[in-house]
Formats: C-alpha cells, structure tokens, sequence
C-alpha cells in the first residue's frame, strides 16, 4: 500500500506581498511552516521528512530569496520534487503592484532588501526582474495589490482549507480566583448568579452534573442573561468570522470556576454547536 502523498507548499513572491499574512493562515490549517529556509538545504529537509515516523503530512516553505545561487539551488530542488512519488509539491506567488509595494514600505518605514541605502522601486524593480522566473513556474499567483491582510487570509483559507474546520468557537470556563485566562477574547462574569456552593450536597459536584446544571439554568436571571448572551454571540461570531480570525476564546468565570461557569459553558458550546466548530474547556474543574 502507498504511503500518503505529503504537500509540499512553497510560498514565496513579491516582499511586502503578503507571505508573513500567508504562512500564519497556512499553519492555522495545519500546514507545518519552515520560514526563510535556504533552498540549498531543501533537499535535506525533505529527506528528513520521509525516513522520520513524522505524521507531517502538510508542509509549507517560505522562500525569500536574493541571490542567484538560490534560483539555482530552488530548481534543482524542485526538478527533485518532479521525479519523487512521495511529495505533491506547488508554488504559490504573492505579487502586488509597484505602486502599492511602495505605499506599504512607506507605511511600515522599512527598507527594501535589495536596496538598503536607496529608494524602495528600486529594490521592487530588481527583485520583480530576479523573480521573474520563478513567478513563471507558479502554480497559483495572488495579486494582492486590492486585498487587506484579512481578505487575503480569507483567500489562503478558500483554497487550502479542503473542508477543515477555519474558525473554531472554544468555550472555556474558569474561576476567578485563579485569574482571568490570559487568551481569552471575550469575558463574562456570572458570579451574580445564585451559587450551589452554598448547597451542601451540590458542593463537590460540579456544572457537568445534571442537579448542578438545572439549579443554576432554573433561576430568571440566568434565564435572561443566556438570552442576552446568545444574542450577543450571534451578532459578534460571524463579524469575527469574517474578519479572518481562525479561533475566538469565550471565557465564562464563577469564583471557583465548578459550578456556574462550567454549567454556562456547556450551554453556550451545545448552543452554537449546530453552526460553528465548538470547543469546551473546563480550566479550573479541579481544583479544590
């Protein structure tokens, strides 16, 4: 039986074109990402992948390139990859017009690489001639002149996404005094909300147990607020979405992170399950 094909992904193009925008979306799909790899090295890298136990069945290559003696490495490489049956490989080009490629170093104030002391063209206009070739060997070419960075993901992710799940909704619950979690998004606090704590068969339970949840879903004013709160969530995760996020960390926190919170987050995650990619961590359940 023959092993899986691995795809081999090669990004590079125009500097200030995107790549960096480019590579982020691609390790959001799973894609495992090599920066500024020399092409000389190329060769070994991939050997190395095919003689390891790796499960690495996605890999992506960002070439920044300036010199010839890299051309010449990259094709050879690639001249390789024809002749092997184990790698699927692809180049993909990101241009932009001069005009823009100017505008955008002006915006950063960063220097052209292949024109440290001099005016930004002038680098754009030796680099476009150096990467001519290349371009002319791409499979896929994205002109981003016209596209923000999060059009641009929302492209990578169109074409590369091959039904995995783009944006993911996770749902975590804490306690407050073990502190807010440092990559939450969006915080909601419900220590307003009656406390089986203070109910002493329900204390060494937790939110996951079925008497624990319906004590605090049974109250109007949770009633009221998982109302607003689902109303909330609806406007804000497809505006999210849309923006090019890959995930969104909903924090929800009671004082000890057991007992409401879990109960809240539970809710919310099989609420929204039905149309996004759902997540639920407990952080805090544990703990005594």
């Amino acid at each position: 039986m023959q092993p899986n094909r691995i795809e081999l992904m090669i990004i590079t193009g125009m500097s200030g074109a995107g790549k960096t925008v480019a590579v982020q979306a691609l390790e959001d799909l799973g894609y495992f990402c090599v920066d500024n790899l020399p092409p000389v090295l190329i060769p070994k890298f991939l050997e190395l992948i095919e003689q390891s136990a790796s499960t690495m069945n996605q890999v992506a290559l960002v070439m920044d390139l300036r010199g010839r003696e890299f051309f010449d490495a990259l094709f050879q490489a690639l001249d390789q990859l024809k002749v092997n049956d184990q790698f699927n490989y692809q180049i993909l080009f990101l241009d932009a017009s001069d005009e823009v490629l100017v505008k955008r170093y002006k915006e950063t104030r960063r220097r052209h690489p292949l024109a440290p002391e001099g005016l930004p063209l002038e680098g754009i206009r030796q680099e476009r001639e150096l990467l001519k070739e290349l371009k002319g060997r791409a499979q896929l070419i994205i002109d981003t002149s016209a596209l923000k960075p999060a059009q641009l993901r929302k492209k990578i992710v169109q074409c590369f996404s091959k039904g995995r799940h783009t944006f993911t909704v996770n749902v975590m619950s804490f306690g407050f005094k073990y502190g807010i979690p440092i990559d939450a998004d969006l915080v909601f606090d419900v220590r307003f909300l009656p406390n089986p704590h203070y109910i002493e068969e329900m204390r060494p339970k937790t939110g996951l147990d079925q008497d624990v949840s319906d004590y605090v879903l049974k109250w109007n004013d949770t009633q009221e607020f998982v109302h607003k709160l689902k109303e909330l969530l609806s406007f804000l995760l497809p505006h999210y979405q849309r923006e090019g996020k890959s995930q969104l960390v909903i924090a929800i926190g009671c004082t000890g992170g057991k007992h409401r919170s879990v109960t809240l987050a539970e809710h919310i995650r099989d609420y929204f399950a039905a149309d996004y990619y759902t997540q639920v961590t407990h952080r805090d359940i544990d703990k005594s």
